[in-house]
């Protein structure tokens, strides 16, 4: 019940704060072309599926580790209901890519003159459009504290004084960890949506593997008594694993374990490992690194229990 109320709920709030993120970005950029709102909002929701699916599992067994309920009913239940949600969305969000969005005339955002500037405060480099948000591109005025104004002709780009100047419009740079955490939960979407086009073997297949790796994080819930310990750790965990899927799904891993797994045109592999698909490789590195873990989780429950019994 928990499991479910939380990835809902973080589900719903990411999706929104990510839709308010991608109509900022739409936004800064001036655009003249008109607005469609369902593809920003299927995008947004897909970025917020990956986040729900890893943020969901690890709150989940926590919660689970809290009240004591047993582990492996937890984990069953855990990944099961994360399979079923994960399917469920990425078919709706897939079946609503074929409708129609409804196209918005874009609203004027300025006149010509449009003052740009990084931020409020008076010390930062603005940029004047002379001509407005119709050419944001076109001729502007820069503004730097300590130094005279100074003119940009049309042809910006091709004059080399102006290389260093920041293009209109600009904003100041996210911190390099939530961009870099956003672009992970952008690929992770990526993956899950191209396996369900594959169909739904695969999907299970990859989303499952995934799943059994996370729900092996579970022993990071009980090492501590202190649930803000328990909750940092999580995060860290939560960060590693979804660079690892990155980094085991770039194309130049792809290429690495696809010349390990089929060999090259010099050499060719041999084995039982020649017959294996690509798209096996890292599903099946999933579950191995995750069965490991629930194997070690397990022995110690049992050297535990002995201890415990023995005293």
């Amino acid at each position: 019940m928990f499991f479910s109320f939380s990835f809902v709920i973080l589900f719903l709030v990411s999706t929104g704060l990510r839709f308010l993120v991608i109509r900022a970005e739409w936004v800064r950029s001036l655009s003249l072309q008109h607005e469609a709102v369902l593809p920003e909002l299927i995008v947004a929701a897909r970025w917020a599926l990956s986040l729900a699916l890893y943020g969901g599992v690890l709150l989940g067994l926590s919660y689970s580790v809290r009240r004591e309920v047993f582990a492996l009913q937890a984990i069953l239940c855990v990944a099961l209901l994360s399979i079923g949600f994960t399917y469920g969305i990425n078919l709706g969000l897939k079946n609503w890519e074929y409708v129609p969005p409804a196209r918005i005339p874009a609203q004027p955002l300025g006149g010509p003159g449009l003052i740009l500037s990084n931020t409020v405060q008076p010390s930062d480099t603005a940029l004047v459009l002379l001509q407005g948000p119709a050419e944001p591109g076109g001729r502007r005025v820069v503004a730097t504290p300590g130094i005279p104004l100074l003119y940009q002709a049309e042809t910006i780009e091709r004059d080399p004084s102006f290389i260093s100047l920041p293009p209109a419009p600009f904003n100041l740079d996210s911190p390099w960890f939530l961009k870099s955490l956003a672009i992970d939960l952008r690929l992770n979407a990526e993956n899950l949506r191209q396996r369900l086009d594959e169909g739904l073997l695969p999907f299970l297949l990859y989303t499952g593997a995934l799943i059994i790796l996370l729900t092996s994080l579970i022993f990071i819930a009980d090492l501590s008594m202190w649930p803000l310990a328990n909750l940092f750790l999580g995060g860290i965990a939560f960060r590693g694993v979804l660079a690892l899927e990155t980094f085991l799904n770039s194309p130049e891993i792809q290429y690495a374990i696809n010349a390990f797994l089929h060999g090259t045109k010099d050499t060719a592999s041999s084995g039982a490992i020649d017959s294996l698909p690509l798209s096996f490789a890292v599903p099946l590195i999933f579950s191995a690194v995750g069965a490991l873990i629930h194997l070690y989780s397990f022995l110690v429950y049992i050297s535990k229990k002995r201890g415990k019994y023995a005293a």
